[in-house]
Protein backbone atom coordinates (compact mmCIF):
# COMPACT_ATOMS: atom_id res chain seq x y z
CA UNK A 1 0.00 0.00 0.00
CA UNK A 2 0.84 3.30 -0.79
CA UNK A 3 2.79 5.63 1.69
CA UNK A 4 1.91 8.84 0.53
CA UNK A 5 -0.58 10.09 2.69
CA UNK A 6 -2.02 12.32 0.33
CA UNK A 7 -2.49 9.25 -1.70
CA UNK A 8 -4.61 7.48 1.14
CA UNK A 9 -6.44 10.16 2.31
CA UNK A 10 -7.50 10.27 -1.83
CA UNK A 11 -8.44 6.32 -1.66
CA UNK A 12 -10.64 7.37 1.48
CA UNK A 13 -8.40 6.63 4.60
CA UNK A 14 -9.12 8.55 7.25
CA UNK A 15 -5.38 9.68 8.95
CA UNK A 16 -4.80 10.63 12.13
CA UNK A 17 -2.82 13.67 11.07
CA UNK A 18 -4.63 14.77 7.81
CA UNK A 19 -1.62 15.55 5.11
CA UNK A 20 -1.52 19.27 4.29
CA UNK A 21 -0.61 21.58 1.28
CA UNK A 22 -1.61 25.10 0.07
CA UNK A 23 -3.21 26.51 -2.72
CA UNK A 24 -0.46 28.95 -4.38
CA UNK A 25 2.03 27.47 -1.90
CA UNK A 26 4.61 28.47 -4.82
CA UNK A 27 4.03 31.95 -4.77
CA UNK A 28 4.41 35.93 -4.33
CA UNK A 29 4.43 35.28 -0.19
CA UNK A 30 7.79 33.63 -0.47
CA UNK A 31 11.49 35.94 -1.06
CA UNK A 32 12.47 32.85 -3.32
CA UNK A 33 9.79 33.03 -5.47
CA UNK A 34 9.98 36.38 -6.10
CA UNK A 35 13.87 36.12 -6.32
CA UNK A 36 13.09 33.26 -9.37
CA UNK A 37 10.39 35.28 -11.03
CA UNK A 38 13.07 38.15 -11.11
CA UNK A 39 15.23 36.21 -12.68
CA UNK A 40 12.97 34.64 -15.16
CA UNK A 41 12.23 37.83 -16.18
CA UNK A 42 8.21 37.68 -16.54
CA UNK A 43 5.38 35.37 -15.57
CA UNK A 44 4.63 33.28 -18.57
CA UNK A 45 8.38 33.55 -19.04
CA UNK A 46 8.32 31.65 -15.78
CA UNK A 47 5.66 29.33 -16.46
CA UNK A 48 7.60 28.26 -19.87
CA UNK A 49 11.09 27.70 -18.52
CA UNK A 50 11.02 24.37 -16.97
CA UNK A 51 14.03 24.40 -14.82
CA UNK A 52 13.01 27.84 -12.86
CA UNK A 53 9.39 26.20 -13.10
CA UNK A 54 9.82 23.33 -11.28
CA UNK A 55 12.60 25.15 -8.61
CA UNK A 56 9.70 27.47 -7.69
CA UNK A 57 7.17 24.18 -7.36
CA UNK A 58 9.92 22.79 -4.95
CA UNK A 59 10.37 25.81 -3.16
CA UNK A 60 7.77 25.36 -0.43
CA UNK A 61 8.80 21.84 -0.26
CA UNK A 62 11.71 22.62 0.76
CA UNK A 63 10.84 25.42 3.41
CA UNK A 64 7.72 23.41 5.04
CA UNK A 65 7.76 19.75 4.13
CA UNK A 66 4.03 19.93 2.68
CA UNK A 67 2.53 16.43 1.89
CA UNK A 68 2.15 17.65 -1.63
CA UNK A 69 4.03 19.72 -4.45
CA UNK A 70 1.51 21.49 -7.21
CA UNK A 71 2.91 22.25 -10.62
CA UNK A 72 3.78 26.07 -11.37
CA UNK A 73 1.69 26.84 -14.19
CA UNK A 74 -1.51 28.70 -15.13
CA UNK A 75 -4.89 28.27 -15.82
CA UNK A 76 -4.53 30.44 -19.15
CA UNK A 77 -2.15 28.22 -20.75
CA UNK A 78 -4.68 26.09 -22.41
CA UNK A 79 -6.32 29.32 -23.91
CA UNK A 80 -3.16 29.98 -25.20
CA UNK A 81 -2.28 26.79 -26.26
CA UNK A 82 -5.85 26.87 -28.27
CA UNK A 83 -4.47 30.57 -29.97
CA UNK A 84 -5.67 33.48 -27.85
CA UNK A 85 -2.60 35.95 -27.39
CA UNK A 86 -1.91 36.18 -23.71
CA UNK A 87 -0.11 38.36 -21.66
CA UNK A 88 0.14 39.85 -18.00
CA UNK A 89 -0.53 43.29 -16.81
CA UNK A 90 1.76 44.21 -14.09
CA UNK A 91 -0.18 44.42 -10.89
CA UNK A 92 -3.09 44.25 -12.48
CA UNK A 93 -3.31 40.36 -13.70
CA UNK A 94 -3.71 38.34 -17.41
CA UNK A 95 -5.25 39.79 -20.28
CA UNK A 96 -6.18 37.61 -23.67
CA UNK A 97 -7.68 38.09 -27.21
CA UNK A 98 -10.90 37.08 -27.00
CA UNK A 99 -13.70 34.79 -28.21
CA UNK A 100 -17.38 36.03 -28.44
CA UNK A 101 -18.80 34.31 -31.33
CA UNK A 102 -19.53 30.84 -32.88
CA UNK A 103 -17.00 31.85 -35.48
CA UNK A 104 -14.24 32.62 -33.17
CA UNK A 105 -14.85 29.26 -31.38
CA UNK A 106 -14.77 27.51 -34.55
CA UNK A 107 -11.31 29.75 -35.59
CA UNK A 108 -9.56 28.05 -32.33
CA UNK A 109 -7.06 25.84 -32.78
CA UNK A 110 -7.54 22.17 -32.97
CA UNK A 111 -7.12 20.24 -29.66
CA UNK A 112 -4.49 18.36 -31.01
CA UNK A 113 -2.12 21.17 -31.29
CA UNK A 114 -1.70 22.54 -27.86
CA UNK A 115 0.70 20.40 -27.02
CA UNK A 116 3.15 21.68 -29.04
CA UNK A 117 2.96 25.07 -27.00
CA UNK A 118 2.58 22.98 -23.31
CA UNK A 119 5.32 21.11 -23.78
CA UNK A 120 7.04 22.99 -21.66
CA UNK A 121 4.74 22.59 -18.91
CA UNK A 122 5.06 18.93 -19.32
CA UNK A 123 8.79 19.10 -19.18
CA UNK A 124 8.55 20.74 -15.83
CA UNK A 125 6.60 17.88 -14.69
CA UNK A 126 9.26 15.42 -15.62
CA UNK A 127 11.72 16.96 -13.67
CA UNK A 128 9.65 17.31 -10.75
CA UNK A 129 8.74 13.84 -10.40
CA UNK A 130 12.94 13.07 -10.57
CA UNK A 131 13.60 15.64 -7.64
CA UNK A 132 10.55 16.02 -5.56
CA UNK A 133 11.06 13.71 -2.17
CA UNK A 134 10.01 9.87 -2.20
CA UNK A 135 7.28 10.95 0.58
CA UNK A 136 5.79 13.97 -1.79
CA UNK A 137 2.73 13.94 -4.21
CA UNK A 138 2.94 15.12 -7.13
CA UNK A 139 -0.41 16.95 -8.63
CA UNK A 140 -1.05 18.27 -11.62
CA UNK A 141 -3.95 20.71 -12.60
CA UNK A 142 -6.10 22.90 -14.76
CA UNK A 143 -8.72 25.37 -14.90
CA UNK A 144 -12.19 24.23 -15.20
CA UNK A 145 -14.06 25.16 -18.41
CA UNK A 146 -15.88 27.66 -17.44
CA UNK A 147 -13.53 29.30 -15.51
CA UNK A 148 -11.02 29.33 -18.38
CA UNK A 149 -14.14 30.27 -20.80
CA UNK A 150 -14.39 33.77 -18.44
CA UNK A 151 -11.50 34.69 -19.25
CA UNK A 152 -11.57 33.67 -22.97
CA UNK A 153 -14.78 35.45 -23.28
CA UNK A 154 -14.02 38.52 -21.33
CA UNK A 155 -10.25 38.74 -21.95
CA UNK A 156 -9.66 39.41 -18.13
CA UNK A 157 -10.51 38.58 -14.94
CA UNK A 158 -14.36 40.11 -13.86
CA UNK A 159 -16.28 40.75 -10.41
CA UNK A 160 -19.10 38.88 -11.77
CA UNK A 161 -18.34 36.96 -14.48
CA UNK A 162 -20.81 39.12 -16.68
CA UNK A 163 -19.78 38.83 -20.27
CA UNK A 164 -19.75 34.98 -20.55
CA UNK A 165 -23.20 35.06 -18.77
CA UNK A 166 -24.31 37.33 -21.75
CA UNK A 167 -22.61 35.13 -24.33
CA UNK A 168 -23.79 32.12 -22.60
CA UNK A 169 -27.43 33.59 -22.89
CA UNK A 170 -27.12 35.26 -26.05
CA UNK A 171 -26.20 32.39 -27.84
CA UNK A 172 -25.88 29.10 -25.58
CA UNK A 173 -25.38 26.97 -28.79
CA UNK A 174 -21.52 28.97 -29.02
CA UNK A 175 -21.22 28.91 -25.87
CA UNK A 176 -21.13 25.47 -25.25
CA UNK A 177 -18.97 24.90 -28.64
CA UNK A 178 -16.65 26.59 -26.31
CA UNK A 179 -16.91 24.20 -23.30
CA UNK A 180 -16.64 21.55 -25.12
CA UNK A 181 -13.18 23.02 -27.26
CA UNK A 182 -11.79 23.84 -23.57
CA UNK A 183 -13.52 20.29 -22.26
CA UNK A 184 -11.44 18.72 -24.89
CA UNK A 185 -8.03 20.61 -24.63
CA UNK A 186 -8.03 20.16 -20.68
CA UNK A 187 -8.52 16.03 -20.79
CA UNK A 188 -5.85 16.07 -23.71
CA UNK A 189 -3.59 18.68 -20.89
CA UNK A 190 -4.18 16.37 -17.98
CA UNK A 191 -3.28 13.48 -20.06
CA UNK A 192 -0.04 14.70 -21.00
CA UNK A 193 0.57 15.41 -17.25
CA UNK A 194 -0.33 12.27 -16.17
CA UNK A 195 2.18 10.91 -18.94
CA UNK A 196 5.16 12.68 -17.29
CA UNK A 197 4.31 11.81 -14.04
CA UNK A 198 1.50 13.69 -12.16
CA UNK A 199 0.18 11.58 -9.35
CA UNK A 200 -3.13 13.31 -8.53
CA UNK A 201 -5.03 15.52 -10.74
CA UNK A 202 -6.70 19.07 -9.94
CA UNK A 203 -9.65 21.10 -11.52
CA UNK A 204 -9.56 24.54 -10.60
CA UNK A 205 -13.64 25.96 -11.19
CA UNK A 206 -12.99 29.26 -9.62
CA UNK A 207 -15.86 30.96 -10.87
CA UNK A 208 -18.05 27.72 -10.35
CA UNK A 209 -20.39 29.79 -7.73
CA UNK A 210 -21.73 32.53 -10.32
CA UNK A 211 -23.52 29.50 -12.09
CA UNK A 212 -27.29 28.68 -11.03
CA UNK A 213 -29.37 26.30 -11.63
CA UNK A 214 -29.37 24.33 -14.79
CA UNK A 215 -26.32 26.21 -15.78
CA UNK A 216 -24.37 24.87 -13.14
CA UNK A 217 -25.49 21.42 -14.25
CA UNK A 218 -24.53 21.70 -17.85
CA UNK A 219 -21.15 24.01 -17.23
CA UNK A 220 -19.52 23.17 -13.73
CA UNK A 221 -21.07 19.79 -13.38
CA UNK A 222 -21.03 18.07 -16.64
CA UNK A 223 -17.32 19.39 -18.07
CA UNK A 224 -15.96 18.02 -14.86
CA UNK A 225 -17.64 14.56 -15.15
CA UNK A 226 -16.38 14.47 -18.54
CA UNK A 227 -12.97 15.25 -17.95
CA UNK A 228 -12.48 13.14 -14.74
CA UNK A 229 -14.32 9.84 -16.85
CA UNK A 230 -11.98 10.15 -19.68
CA UNK A 231 -9.18 10.34 -17.82
CA UNK A 232 -10.19 7.52 -15.42
CA UNK A 233 -10.49 5.57 -18.42
CA UNK A 234 -7.51 5.38 -19.58
CA UNK A 235 -5.95 6.06 -15.11
CA UNK A 236 -8.65 4.09 -13.61
CA UNK A 237 -6.87 4.48 -10.44
CA UNK A 238 -5.68 8.58 -10.22
CA UNK A 239 -6.74 10.21 -7.78
CA UNK A 240 -9.00 13.97 -9.38
CA UNK A 241 -9.76 16.25 -6.97
CA UNK A 242 -12.34 18.49 -7.85
CA UNK A 243 -12.75 22.39 -6.41
CA UNK A 244 -16.15 24.08 -7.42
CA UNK A 245 -15.74 27.22 -5.53
CA UNK A 246 -18.47 29.00 -3.56
CA UNK A 247 -20.73 25.92 -4.61
CA UNK A 248 -22.62 26.32 -1.51
CA UNK A 249 -25.17 23.50 -1.16
CA UNK A 250 -24.14 22.48 -4.56
CA UNK A 251 -21.03 21.06 -2.75
CA UNK A 252 -22.87 18.28 -1.64
CA UNK A 253 -23.37 15.60 -4.07
CA UNK A 254 -20.56 16.93 -6.20
CA UNK A 255 -18.41 13.88 -5.96
CA UNK A 256 -20.90 11.78 -6.72
CA UNK A 257 -22.17 13.33 -9.34
CA UNK A 258 -18.43 13.59 -11.21
CA UNK A 259 -16.66 10.78 -10.01
CA UNK A 260 -14.15 12.84 -8.36
CA UNK A 261 -12.11 11.65 -5.32
CA UNK A 262 -12.12 14.36 -3.69
CA UNK A 263 -14.16 17.66 -3.12
CA UNK A 264 -12.08 21.02 -2.08
CA UNK A 265 -14.22 23.49 -0.21
CA UNK A 266 -13.57 27.37 -0.07
CA UNK A 267 -14.04 29.09 3.38
CA UNK A 268 -17.81 29.99 2.71
CA UNK A 269 -18.74 26.98 3.69
CA UNK A 270 -18.74 25.70 7.07
CA UNK A 271 -16.28 22.46 8.11
CA UNK A 272 -19.16 21.29 9.87
CA UNK A 273 -21.48 21.46 6.89
CA UNK A 274 -19.36 20.23 5.00
CA UNK A 275 -18.06 16.98 6.98
CA UNK A 276 -21.98 16.32 7.40
CA UNK A 277 -23.25 16.96 3.69
CA UNK A 278 -19.82 16.47 1.55
CA UNK A 279 -17.31 14.13 3.48
CA UNK A 280 -20.25 11.49 3.48
CA UNK A 281 -19.44 10.81 0.27
CA UNK A 282 -15.26 10.61 0.54
CA UNK A 283 -12.33 12.53 1.20
CA UNK A 284 -12.84 16.08 1.54
CA UNK A 285 -10.15 19.29 1.25
CA UNK A 286 -9.86 22.25 2.77
CA UNK A 287 -10.75 24.71 3.94
CA UNK A 288 -8.95 27.34 6.31
CA UNK A 289 -9.56 31.29 5.67
CA UNK A 290 -6.08 32.07 3.78
CA UNK A 291 -6.80 35.41 5.70
CA UNK A 292 -5.66 33.53 8.99
CA UNK A 293 -1.87 33.50 7.22
CA UNK A 294 -2.04 37.25 7.29
CA UNK A 295 -3.35 37.76 10.77
CA UNK A 296 -1.40 35.14 12.66
CA UNK A 297 -1.46 34.61 16.25
CA UNK A 298 -4.02 32.59 18.37
CA UNK A 299 -6.90 33.18 16.41
CA UNK A 300 -4.67 31.13 13.43
CA UNK A 301 -4.16 28.06 15.65
CA UNK A 302 -7.10 27.94 17.39
CA UNK A 303 -8.71 27.85 13.54
CA UNK A 304 -6.78 25.18 11.86
CA UNK A 305 -7.64 23.08 15.27
CA UNK A 306 -10.84 23.61 14.81
CA UNK A 307 -10.75 22.45 10.97
CA UNK A 308 -8.80 19.84 11.59
CA UNK A 309 -11.06 18.28 14.54
CA UNK A 310 -14.34 19.01 11.94
CA UNK A 311 -12.98 16.40 9.43
CA UNK A 312 -11.85 13.80 11.62
CA UNK A 313 -14.15 11.25 11.33
CA UNK A 314 -12.99 11.02 7.98
CA UNK A 315 -10.62 11.15 4.78
CA UNK A 316 -9.25 14.96 5.06
CA UNK A 317 -6.45 17.09 2.94
CA UNK A 318 -5.36 20.03 4.71
CA UNK A 319 -6.02 22.75 2.47
CA UNK A 320 -6.92 26.65 2.57
CA UNK A 321 -10.16 27.98 0.65
CA UNK A 322 -8.46 29.55 -1.81
CA UNK A 323 -5.04 30.71 -2.40
CA UNK A 324 -2.54 31.78 0.08
CA UNK A 325 -2.03 35.83 -0.42
CA UNK A 326 1.16 37.34 -1.48
CA UNK A 327 1.13 39.50 2.06
CA UNK A 328 0.75 36.55 4.37
CA UNK A 329 3.60 36.24 6.62
CA UNK A 330 5.99 32.63 5.87
CA UNK A 331 6.36 32.35 9.70
CA UNK A 332 2.74 32.17 10.18
CA UNK A 333 2.68 28.80 7.87
CA UNK A 334 4.77 27.01 9.77
CA UNK A 335 3.09 28.00 12.77
CA UNK A 336 -0.21 26.31 10.86
CA UNK A 337 1.69 23.31 10.07
CA UNK A 338 2.32 22.65 13.87
CA UNK A 339 -0.82 23.39 14.76
CA UNK A 340 -1.94 20.65 11.84
CA UNK A 341 0.55 18.30 12.85
CA UNK A 342 0.86 19.00 16.58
Amino acid sequence: MTQKTILRALAGERLPVPPVWMMRQAGRYLPEYRATRAQAGDFLSLCYTPDLAAEVTLQPIRRYDFDAAILFADILLIPQALGLDLWFVTGEGPRLSTVTSAAEVAALKPVDAIHETLSPVYETVRILSRELPDRTTLIGFAGAPWTVATYMIAGRGTPDQGPAHAFKDADREAFSALIDRVTEATIAYLLAQVAAGAEVVKLFDSWAGSLRGRDFDDFALKPAQRIIAALKARHPHLPVIAFPREAGPRYAGFARATGADCVALDNSVSADWAAAEVQKDGCVQGNLDPRLLVQGGDALETETRRVVRAFSGGPHIFNLGHGITPDADPDNVSRMIAAIRG
